[in-house]
């Protein structure tokens, strides 16, 4: 009996085409907004996840905040602070500089393009690790003999000289608040950084690299000092022994040393980035209600529509139970059918968005059973009072519904 309702049920359906779509359709927006959504979400926070761990989740900042708010000289970072405090670290992490990065202008004749200037001191693949085309990346020897070279991006290059492979060539590069100074190319690296990144760098100026020492003289204040913890240790053992160091070096109190490390970064944006993936998601379900609410109208008009079928069905032999379970079924098809459009969509929708920038999706299959059996639960729900009307029809009465 139970293949006999879902054969009317099906049969139903298909009778009423356009109404039952235009019933899906509610079902299918919801469906589908709910996995677009959460799935942008999830693939956001695995942009951002990757971004992070190609920069280094072991990256940290270390500077002085002081309780009273007035800065001294002592809250400050000198050369000879810089190497006190990698030879107390040691083996604990694997870079020490100032990352010194400001805005700058780059001349090659007549032409001059704007460019990010970054230091870079002792061991700078541990702080950027550049996929070279051409040349050679920065060197120790050239941080600690002040060598005036640059590592370009081969954009900027071919813009300057109109050449990818410039080098050996010369360029004036006048860092704000200083004078030109001539810098000799020693390389070439190539832009790769992840879709994310040149999304949100757009068109603007490209990073260029010299050695720290070039800029960095005894005298410089600076404000923060960087480093890179080693990531196979436990850096938040790490961070809680610089601040110690730092808060002895500079005889401050351990509250005035304040770290900003890119693995915290990391865990409050993916946080951040779940917690809004999950409200918007939860909105977007409100969708699946209203279809619901469109399947149960539906049904209660197809229920009014075929009263007489429902007398002769039990005039013949059907229970109240078979009743029952055919409209359940006929409104269990509908949302089935869909959740699936609308699972479809969704997935369509995410898969096109990041062919057109580029960027790998994430669509989780737990998100894509959750959204789907959320709807098959509310076709269900509200199919049900429709259901019971019908089964309950006295068959006499429903024999003289014209």
């Amino acid at each position: 009996m139970i293949f006999e309702n879902i054969k009317l049920a099906l049969f139903s359906i298909k009778v009423n085409k356009m109404r039952s779509f235009l019933t899906m359709l509610g079902m299918i927006i919801g469906i589908g907004s709910v996995i677009a959504i959460v799935s942008l979400g999830d693939t956001m926070r695995s942009m951002f996840a990757q971004e992070y761990e190609n920069i280094g989740t072991g990256l940290a900042g270390v500077y002085i905040m002081p309780e009273d708010g007035y800065f001294t000289e002592n809250d400050y970072f000198k050369i000879e602070d810089r190497e006190k405090f990698r030879e107390a670290m040691g083996d604990d992490v694997t870079y020490v500089g100032f990352r010194y990065m400001d805005s700058a202008e780059a001349r090659a004749g007549r032409k001059m393009e704007n460019i990010y200037i970054e230091t870079l001191a002792e061991n700078p693949t541990a702080m950027e690790d550049l996929t070279i085309k051409h040349g050679r990346m920065l060197s120790d020897q050239d941080h600690y003999n002040k060598r005036k070279y640059v590592v370009m991006e081969q954009g900027t290059a071919m813009e300057l000289f109109g050449v990818e492979n410039a080098v050996g060539k010369t360029v004036n590069i006048k860092i704000s608040g200083s004078e030109a100074e001539e810098y000799l190319i020693i390389g070439i690296y190539e832009n790769t950084d992840s879709p994310l990144m040149k999304m949100m760098a757009g068109s603007g100026p490209k990073y260029a690299y010299i050695p720290e020492g070039a800029l960095i003289t005894e005298d410089s204040w600076n404000w923060s000092l960087y480093f890179v913890m080693d990531s196979e240790k436990d850096m938040t053992k790490i961070q809680n022994r610089v601040t110690a160091y730092i808060a002895r070096m500079k005889n401050c109190s351990t509250d005035e040393v304040r770290i900003n490390s890119a693995m915290e970064e990391m865990a409050s944006i993916d946080s951040m980035l779940g917690g809004l993936s999950m409200v918007v998601g939860a909105i977007a379900a409100i969708s699946l209600l209203v279809g619901g609410i469109g399947i149960m109208n539906i049904m209660l008009v197809s229920v009014t529509e075929r009263t007489r079928e429902i007398g002769i069905r039990k005039a013949l032999g059907a229970q109240t139970r078979d009743i029952m379970i055919q409209f359940l079924i006929e409104a269990a098809a509908i949302s089935a059918a869909g959740g699936a459009i609308g699972t479809a969509l969704g997935i369509s929708i995410v898969a096109l968005g990041g062919m057109a920038f580029g960027i790998g999706v994430v669509v989780k299959p737990t998100v894509v059973a959750m959204a789907v059996s959320f709807s098959a639960v509310v076709g269900l729900g509200f199919g049900l009072y429709p259901a019971r009307k019908a089964a309950k029809k006295d068959p006499v009465e429903a024999l003289r519904y014209e």
